[in-house]
């Protein structure tokens, strides 16, 4: 064996074809792939008899097999990777008793070392060449291409992966062993520790290392690389590696912190971690910020190893503080995650030293500040670390406050996610609250009150029992004089007798102690003198070293009062300080005890001021928290949700009103937030605490009972909606159904609010469930309708309710029709309804009304023959008030003979008023009955016959087949007539229509007897000046209006002039929702109209805005009104100073918003009419109106289009005021490139008017606007010039207008004197209209029949256009047709509300 030459490691395998001289090893031949087998054979046998050393005269073949891999057959390669490991695991053993042979010969030492350098080069470049085959096989299994190439690429990695483990431990243990002395006890050659470990970074770079299966696998790779920076220095290489990987491949980043984790605290390697920190912390922070994708790897890291090893982190983490300010918020997450980590794992508790509780502090300033970061996914993920941070309770009470606040400001954030989170911080803090389970602002102040003053009182006895204290400043104060007038004696000659004796002692202590004594004694003479020679014997000493003063009588007078107060208490008597040292501990041992109280108290009343002040500032935020449950984030809304249900179980009362708010969610179409909806009442209310069944059943009725309290109508519908759901779930106990059966009947004590509760509770179950009353319809009618009903008419209209839900069955199977649920004409309910109803018509109470309206409502819903049993209780109580009238004409006859009886004027006002309520209902339901039983039960039948006829037509099929020659006529005779399909469904409607047009109000029926009587009371408001009968009489007249047309049309002026001039509220709200209903059922001979409808938008009452704003928003959204100019009213709700208007304002434009177009098509008349100064809006109330409307313009084509509207329409605009009206609103558009571009095209329309300051300041806001959201260089340049022209034009007008003042005494015209002309003098202002002869109304049709009406043609609008809405439709968006529907709409529902 020639070892002359030497393995040099090559950087590159080329590096061993070249020839690099004698002394280094170069291979001679590549070989061939057919030549590759028989030499493997050859290095085998080799082996077998000369062991790991055979490689010296073998490299070459192997070397080949390495250079042509991809081209070797695979089981070739298997074959070498087998033998490499066997040579190299037997070269390892070998060499366990080799390095320790001191008498090895220094050429086998050479040999064993090149041996040791070719096998780990053959063994660790098979390792990569297969890790690098295997990582492109992985990409083939993701390729859909070719099953073959699959299954061949899996078998070859299965085979890879299998080996890969014991190889990586087979190198394991070879670095294990001292291979410095094969290099003769020097460090391991660098190339050889790369070589080792290059096999593991290799194997890293695998995408499915991080998979669970190869869990062995990354720990051999810990274990090896452990290893290298244990025995091999490998630290800082392993440091640069680390840092190249984690910015290349994102993967490993939870691998290196695995094991570095495991390297710091097994192998003791803990400088690794600062070396890594302070290697990222050394980058760019504006380099990181630009590789994005680099800088994930980097975030991930920080923050997983922070998770694992904090404290390590902590004692590092200064190094990337720097980052912080850096653009990269992936960077700022995971810094300020790895503050959180160490905040929860090692900065928590109450024993931190006072160090450790700065750097504490520090980090939750440094997260708070971040609250505010620049960036929302910083602020949100800050919000969640608080939350971590809060739940573990590692945030210190002291910084409650501060945090709560930060995380209430956050609720309006613009983006989505940080309020999301914000509220999950809240909710947090909430369930993990020091202070309480229950957070009542009254009970807690009442409680801080108590104790508060508890506190005062022992303050108070404290200072009263305290002796007074004299300071040595004051005591040197009192005997400044004395001691002045002595130091002055000293300057002056010695009087006969007088001789001084005094000497300075040997050191400063005993001088001090010896003056200290003579001013005790009041010798301040002596002690002055005694002073005066210490400052000449002890210069530069203490105290004699003070400041030098004027003269040497101030010096002497320093240096007496610092000895004096430096030495307090002084031991100048013997009496004396025996004296205040017994009172002193006297004092020490009386106050001891009272002061520990004092503590506790003063610890008690922080305490409970800490957790008031936390109720206060959770009970403000439930208003804003309750907003937000509207919000188009689904999951905001869901939150918020959630946290009402938190806030509710820590007792918190305010909770209550949140907890109804969500009630309408219920029928929101996202199923997430039904689902959350649902999820909150079942936490709530489902699980009641108790022992028994009947305990939780008790608890639950009272909850939803309690919810139920002045609830209005439409949560109780929301509520029954949320019951019926459980019920059908079966999430509803019988126990729970057995109690209010029990609280209704009276067998179960309770209260009649709680009784009628138990009645609304049944009768929302029936819903879902209807047997739950139809299996106890009997004891429904004979206890809530029994003789007792006069009592309490509320829990009789609530029985009716409940009943009625029979009517409302599931819907039949598709395929089937089903006979309607109805109960017999003499059925015992309805003979009680009739008794009741007759007997409660002659008695003034002002519920039986409501119980009417719901007794005929039953009627028509469940009775056979409901026209006949409503007939008869017209009958009965108009016989009564018959009865009434002539005992009272007997009375006035008896009492005044000459007085002639007024008819109905003699009757009392309850009654006229019961009885124009029930003809009014009684012809509703008759109108409903008609359009809705009626004709669903004319299609059933048409059905039936239908499906008769079509199974004959199948039987007779066969007999057809006999006679090919017959003429079908029978078969077809409807077809022909158009009996058939839709054809037949117009006849079934026409027919009904003609029942209600000709017959209902018909002299003949029994309703046309009460016409006149409505109709009197309408017209005579000063005769009957009763506001119960107005209003009671007017919605009568609505509902008569419903039944025909021709009496509509008759009497719409009628209804109009009642709307319009009565000045009872209740009427004018009742006519408002009856136009409406109008408005839907006859919809062309309202239109004409509609100016009368949006004109109660200004009503001066606010519950007639209400409800015409809630009845205008069905109306529009529902397309059923034109969307005019008049919109603007509409508009002008949105500064209602009533809450609720102002939320039914923001409703509509929201759900406006969602129909196309609509609200970018109204803004330029709603603008137009706003702005005009004759009857716009203020200005700062247009400011309001025009942020919450701009605020649904969202698309670029809306928004560029509007700019040009806008400034064209400078042009027009006659007033300063539109001006600034005009140029504001430009301010409220996200302006684009384009939109800067319209802007510049259009200077000319707007150049003379930013001579006004606010106009020009407008423009500045825009086009600083623009800069802020960046651009293209060309459209930086665009505004810039803009800007420039702009300013010009600003100066140009302020130097013609200061010219001309100074050049005339003239005054400039005042432009906003001016009247208006050419458009601006069609404006017309929005006035109501005060007087009789003020009321204009259309002239009445003369085509009575409105099915041949046609509908009138548009007029043209009055007020000013914009110039732009003349280009094609090409530029501008367009909203969608708006007309108004011509068919008749049949009547689904009674939306008629009674307003007294």
């Amino acid at each position: 064996m020639d070892a002359t030459w030497e393995f040099q490691l090559p950087l590159a395998s080329s590096d061993l074809l070249e020839d690099r001289g004698p002394e280094q090893y170069m291979v001679q031949k590549v070989l061939h792939v057919g030549e590759l087998l028989p030499a493997l054979t050859a290095f085998r046998a080799a082996v077998r008899t000369r062991g790991a050393l055979a490689v010296l005269e073998h490299f070459d073949p192997l070397y080949s097999l390495l250079h042509r891999f991809r081209t070797v057959e695979t089981a070739v390669k298997e074959d070498a990777l087998e033998l490499m490991m066997q040579v190299v695991s037997h070269h390892s053993n070998e060499l366990a008793t080799i390095l320790g042979d001191s008498g090895l010969s220094r050429t086998d030492h050479a040999a064993h070392l090149n041996a040791l350098k070719m096998n780990c080069y053959l063994l660790t470049g098979l390792a990569d060449a297969f890790e690098i085959e295997n990582c492109k096989s992985g990409l083939l299994e993701v390729d859909a291409s070719g099953k073959n190439k699959k299954s061949r690429a899996r078998i070859a990695g299965s085979l890879w992966e299998e080996e890969r483990e014991p190889l990586l431990r087979l190198l394991t243990q070879l670095l294990q062993l001292d291979l410095r002395q094969l290099w003769g006890g020097l460090v391991v050659e660098e190339e050889f520790v790369s070589l080792m470990t290059g096999a593991c970074y290799r194997i890293l770079e695998n995408p499915t290392i991080g998979h669970q299966k190869y869990r062995a696998t990354r720990e051999a790779v810990t274990h090896l690389l452990a290893a290298a920076l244990t025995h091999y220095d490998h630290m800082f290489s392993a440091t640069l590696k680390i840092t190249q990987m984690l910015q290349h491949f994102e993967h490993v980043a939870p691998v290196f912190a695995q094991a570095v984790s495991l390297w710091a605290t097994e192998y003791g390697l803990k400088s690794l971690v600062g070396e890594l920190l302070r290697e990222i912390g050394q980058k760019c922070p504006q380099d990181v910020g630009r590789d994005a994708s680099g800088i994930k790897g980097y975030a991930t890291f920080i923050t997983e190893l922070a998770e694992q090893i904090p404290a390590l982190v902590l004692s590092n983490i200064s190094v990337l503080l720097r980052h912080l300010d850096g653009e990269s918020y992936v960077m700022r997450n995971a810094i300020l995650a790895a503050m959180a980590e160490i905040l929860v794992q090692v900065l928590n508790g109450n024993q931190l030293e006072e160090a450790a509780r700065g750097t504490r502090d520090q980090f939750l300033g440094i997260l708070q500040a971040h609250v505010c970061d620049i960036h929302g996914f910083v602020r949100s993920r800050v919000l969640q670390l608080f939350t971590r941070i809060v739940q573990c309770k590692a945030l210190p009470l002291t910084q409650f406050q501060s945090v709560v606040s930060l995380a209430v400001e956050r609720l309006k954030d613009k983006s989505v996610v940080v309020v999301k989170n914000a509220i999950q911080l809240l909710a947090a803090f909430l369930s993990n609250n020091p202070f309480s389970c229950k957070l009542s602002c009254a009970d807690l102040a009442e409680l801080l009150k108590k104790e508060v003053q508890k506190l005062k009182e022992m303050r108070d006895r404290d200072r009263s029992t305290a002796a007074p204290v004299i300071t040595p400043e004051e005591e040197w104060e009192a005997m400044l004089p004395e001691v002045r007038a002595a130091i002055q004696q000293l300057f002056q000659p010695l009087q006969e007798g007088e001789e001084e004796v005094l000497e300075v002692e040997e050191n400063v202590e005993s001088t001090l102690k010896q003056i200290t004594e003579l001013l005790g004694k009041l010798n301040y003479k002596s002690a002055a003198c005694l002073t005066q020679k210490a400052l000449c014997c002890f210069q530069g000493k203490e105290p004699f070293s003070g400041p030098v003063e004027e003269n040497e009588e101030a010096t002497i007078l320093g240096v007496l009062k610092r000895i004096y107060i430096g030495s307090y208490p002084r031991e100048n008597s013997e009496d004396s300080s025996s004296g205040n040292k017994s009172l002193e501990t006297a004092e020490v041992v009386s106050e001891e005890q009272p002061q520990t109280e004092l503590a506790k108290q003063e610890m008690l009343v922080q305490y409970l001021q800490d957790a008031y002040d936390f109720s206060v500032k959770i009970t403000e935020v439930l208003s804003l928290i309750s907003k937000m449950m509207y919000e188009n984030c689904v999951s905001v809304v869901q939150e918020a949700i959630e946290f009402f249900v938190t806030v509710s179980q820590f007792g918190v009362p305010q909770a209550l009103p949140g907890i109804r708010r969500m009630l309408p969610l219920i029928w929101s179409k996202e199923p997430g937030i039904k689902e959350a909806v649902l999820n909150a009442y079942r936490q709530l209310y489902l699980s009641p605490s108790g022992d028994s069944e009947r305990d939780r059943a008790q608890g639950l009725v009272h909850s939803l009972s309690l919810i139920m309290v002045d609830a209005s109508l439409g949560m109780i519908q929301c509520l029954e909606e949320i019951i019926s759901e459980f019920v059908q779930k079966d999430e509803i106990k019988p126990a729970v159904i057995q109690l209010l059966w029990e609280r209704f009947t009276e067998k179960s004590q309770c209260s009649l609010l709680e009784r009628r509760a138990a009645v609304m509770l049944l009768g929302m179950m029936a819903r879902g469930k209807p047997e739950i009353i139809g299996s106890n319809l009997d004891i429904l009618v004979t206890v809530g309708l029994s003789e007792k009903v006069c009592e309490d008419y509320c829990l009789a209209k609530e029985v009716c309710d409940a009943i009625s839900k029979l009517a409302t069955s599931p819907k039949p199977a598709a395929g089937k029709s089903t006979a309607p649920f109805r109960l017999p004409q003499d059925h015992v309910l309805f003979e009680c309804l009739s008794e009741t109803l007759s007997k409660g018509f002659v008695q003034p109470s002002g519920h039986w009304i409501p119980f009417m309206e719901a007794a005929v409502m039953l009627v028509y819903q469940l009775a056979e023959g409901a026209e006949e049993i409503c007939a008869h209780i017209l009958q009965a109580c108009s016989q009564r008030a018959l009865e009434k009238l002539q005992e009272a004409d007997g009375q006035e006859a008896g009492i005044s003979p000459s007085r002639v009886s007024d008819g109905a004027s003699c009757l009392p006002t309850f009654l006229l008023v019961h009885l124009v309520s029930l003809v009014g209902q009684v012809a509703l339901q008759q109108v409903v009955y008609l359009e809705v039983s009626v004709s669903a039960e004319l299609r059933r039948h048409r059905t039936l016959r239908e499906e008769k006829k079509a199974t004959k037509k199948l039987s007779d099929s066969s007999t057809q087949k006999k006679r090919p020659r017959s003429t079908g006529n029978e078969t077809t005779m409807e077809e022909e007539l158009g009996l058939v399909g839709a054809s037949a469904d117009d006849t079934e409607a026409e027919l009904v229509r003609s029942i209600c047009e000709t017959e209902l109000l018909d002299e003949n029926h029994l309703l046309s007897a009460f016409v006149p009587l409505v109709l009197k009371i309408c017209n005579n408001p000063g005769l009957y000046s009763d506001p119960a009968l107005s209003a009671a009489a007017a919605l009568a007249l609505g509902k008569f209006c419903m039944i025909s047309s021709e009496f509509c049309d008759s009497h719409l002026r009628l209804l109009f002039t009642m709307m319009e001039k009565s000045t009872w509220p209740g009427v004018r709200s009742n006519l408002i929702i009856a136009a409406g209903d109008l408005a839907i059922r006859f919809p062309n001979l309202v239109e004409p109209w509609t100016s009368h409808l949006y004109a109660r938008l200004q009503d001066p009452c606010p519950s007639v805005r209400h409800t015409a704003a809630l009845v205008m928003t069905q109306l529009i959204l529902k397309d059923m009104v034109k969307v005019k100019g008049q919109v603007s009213d509409m508009a002008m709700l949105l500064i209602d100073p009533e809450a609720t208007i102002m939320t039914v304002a923001q409703n509509f434009f929201s759900e406006l918003s969602n129909k196309g177009n609509a609200i970018y098509n109204l803004l330029p008349d709603i603008i137009s009419r706003l702005s005009d100064p004759n009857c716009g809006a203020e200005e700062e109330s247009f400011h309001t109106i025009m942020r919450h409307l701009f605020s649904y313009i969202t698309k670029d084509r809306q928004t560029e289009s509007l700019v040009e509207k806008l400034c064209q329409r400078f042009r027009t605009a006659r007033t300063e005021r539109q001006h600034r009206d005009l140029s504001y609103c430009l301010t409220l558009l996200p302006l684009t490139d384009r939109g800067l571009q319209k802007l510049q095209d259009n200077f000319d329309c707007y150049a003379d008017k930013v001579q006004d300051p606010a106009v020009y300041s407008c423009f500045q806001t825009v086009l600083a606007r623009f800069r802020r959201t960046g651009g293209k260089p060309e459209t930086k340049a665009l505004a810039e010039e803009l800007e420039q022209k702009l300013s010009a034009s600003h100066n140009r007008g302020l130097d013609s207008a200061e010219t001309c003042q100074e050049g005339s005494r003239t005054p400039m015209p005042e432009v906003a004197k001016q009247k208006p002309t050419g458009t601006g003098s069609r404006h017309q202002p929005l006035r109501m209209k005060k007087r009789a002869e003020d009321f204009d109304t259309p002239q009445p049709r003369t085509l009575r029949n409105h099915k041949y009406a046609q509908k009138r043609p548009p007029s043209k609008k009055a007020l000013m256009t914009f110039s732009s809405d003349e280009t094609s439709s090409e530029d501008d968006p367009s909203a969608e047709p708006d007309e108004t529907p011509t068919k008749t709409t049949p009547i689904t529902r009674s939306s008629a509300r009674r307003l007294r």
